[in-house]
């Protein structure tokens, strides 16, 4: 940007463009002086002497009709012009300062606006490599959930075919327990037979040998029977064995093994385990009713016991062996039975014995609990836990119709034949004899 200063005739003027003024000037005798400021340059245009000499008389006219003109005068003129030129040249300065700020706050500008450029451009690029991330991340998710869904098909698939695993696994299991059932029966009704006949040759050997035989063998053959085993004793008949009982005011018989050797005799058996022949993971029904062989290993059934015990106070003795050729008892000197509606919850009182100074079973009193019907106090169902059915309380430290296991499998076993404060929890028995008596036999 370029501006010049000249005189014309003694007079001042301003011109833009240094170009168009050279060629004004070109035809007039002057003298140039050019200035650089910045990126600027001015240039300054001065006629000569003589030149203003000869328009003395232009400008003598020109104020003739003010006063006369002299040398002192034009000097004076001179001088005035020459101090217009300077404030003219220091406006021109404060312009080319002001146009020099204007031009760096523009500079300014230009490098800010570069700047949010940049910083657009480098957000832009973000925004860009974001998107491209989340277009592979939502390529990842389709393909894992697509996976998924495969193996949750694939889950399902093994789900319905193990379903129709466990359904015909439960037909099959249905069908042997019909077949076992079937084949209890008829070993029972062998056994029976045999034990019959031992009975018969037993009695008639008993009646050859001894005065009152006929008395016994008569009621053998008769088959009296009694209220419990302690009534057959009084009676006469003194022989262990299996008897025929009726609950008092009732037509109810049951089968009995009567023990009239311990302790004074009159024992009814009311459960028994010798060699695991019998399963006694039993329903609800068949425990209420008994199941077994009174010959071998048996379970009276509740209900019978139940109504007995509430007849007269009875006492209950726990004969236990283990395998070692060791044996041990607790006697409890008061027991009985509830009512099914009172799921058959035990009572006992006053224990005694070698098989621990603390009761095996849970007291107070708890309720019956069978793999149908969890009656225990746990969240768990221990029947179905530990097998059997039993008076279990919160899967406590006893239960005598657990799985049986034989010798030198015995041994940490939770659902075996258990008596905790005589062999510990995880000790199998190998025979328990559970058996009661009116407590003023």
């Amino acid at each position: 940007m370029q501006f010049a200063y000249f005189f014309w005739g003694c007079g001042i003027f301003i011109a833009s463009g240094y170009n168009s003024f050279s060629r004004s000037m070109e035809t007039i005798g002057k003298k140039q002086y050019q200035v650089q400021h910045g990126s600027c340059s001015y240039t300054f245009l001065l006629p000569e002497t003589d030149n203003c000499r000869s328009s003395t008389s232009y400008v003598s006219n020109a104020v003739q009709r003010d006063a006369p003109l002299d040398y002192d005068d034009s000097v004076q003129r001179l001088q005035l012009l020459e101090n217009i030129m300077e404030n003219n040249t220091q406006w021109l300065m404060k312009v080319l300062n002001q146009t020099t700020r204007l031009e760096l706050q523009l500079l300014e500008h230009s490098l800010s606006t570069n700047k949010l450029e940049r910083q657009i451009s480098d957000q832009t690029n973000e925004i860009t490599k974001l998107q491209e991330k989340n277009s592979f991340l939502e390529k990842r998710v389709l393909e894992m959930e697509d996976k998924h869904t495969l193996q949750l098909k694939s889950i399902k698939d093994e789900k319905d075919q193990l379903q129709v695993l466990v359904a015909r696994q439960n037909s099959i299991i249905e069908e042997l327990e019909k077949q076992l059932v079937t084949a209890t029966v008829n070993n029972s009704v062998l056994q029976k037979q045999q034990h019959d006949l031992m009975e018969t040759v037993h009695n008639l050997l008993t009646m050859i040998s001894t005065p009152n035989s006929k008395h016994n063998f008569i009621a053998k053959e008769e088959q009296i029977s009694f209220k419990d085993c302690a009534e057959a004793f009084k009676s006469g008949l003194t022989a262990s064995g299996i008897y025929t009982l009726t609950v008092s005011n009732t037509v109810q018989e049951k089968k009995a093994y009567c023990n009239m050797e311990t302790g004074g005799g009159g024992w009814t058996v009311i459960q028994k385990r010798e060699d695991g022949s019998v399963d006694f993971h039993r329903t609800w029904k068949e425990y209420k009713m008994g199941f077994g062989d009174p010959a071998g290993e048996y379970w009276l059934g509740n209900e019978f016991v139940s109504q007995l015990t509430n007849q007269k106070r009875y006492v209950l003795k726990i004969h236990l062996k283990d395998w070692e050729g060791n044996e041990a008892y607790s006697m409890y000197d008061h027991f009985s039975l509830a009512t099914e509606e009172l799921k058959y919850r035990i009572y006992l009182k006053g224990l005694t014995g070698t098989a621990g100074k603390i009761s095996s079973i849970s007291q107070p009193g708890n309720d019956f609990s069978t793999k149908d019907a969890d009656n225990d106090k746990c969240i768990c169902k221990c029947s179905q836990m530990l097998t059997g059915g039993w008076w279990f309380d919160a899967c406590g430290p006893s239960n005598l119709n657990g799985m049986y296991y034989p010798l030198r499998q015995n041994n940490n076993k939770f659902n075996g034949i258990k008596w905790y404060y005589w062999k510990g929890s995880g000790y199998s028995l190998k025979g328990t004899t559970m058996m009661i008596r009116p407590a003023d036999f």
